[in-house]
């Protein structure tokens, strides 16, 4: 899968796809905007307006087990938001 990892398939991305025409992708962490859109156009075959990203930092999260007091971390990733022009549609339903 290289650059792009798995859409986001949320019921906000969905009110998203069907009002703005934007769809979210988890993609790699050293991927640039020009790579994301490439890749984009590329496996879905539409044209990109515009892409947004945003990095997410892992939480801290801690739990209570029997052993005592467990602490870890939560993975770092990227998300891509990825807007296409006004006739392009992405259906990730069919596949199914």
């Amino acid at each position: 899968m290289g650059i792009l990892i798995k859409p986001v398939v949320t019921e906000k991305m969905t009110v998203l796809g069907d009002k703005m025409n934007r769809y979210g992708f988890i993609v790699d962490r050293d991927a640039n905007k020009v790579e994301i859109k490439k890749a984009v156009e590329q496996m879905y075959g539409v044209s990109v307006l515009a892409v947004n990203t945003v990095r997410y930092h892992g939480k801290i999260k801690s739990r209570y087990t029997k052993a005592g007091m467990l602490t870890g971390r939560t993975n770092n990733y990227k998300k891509a938001f990825v807007t296409l022009a006004a006739d392009d549609k992405i259906d990730f339903y069919s596949n199914i």
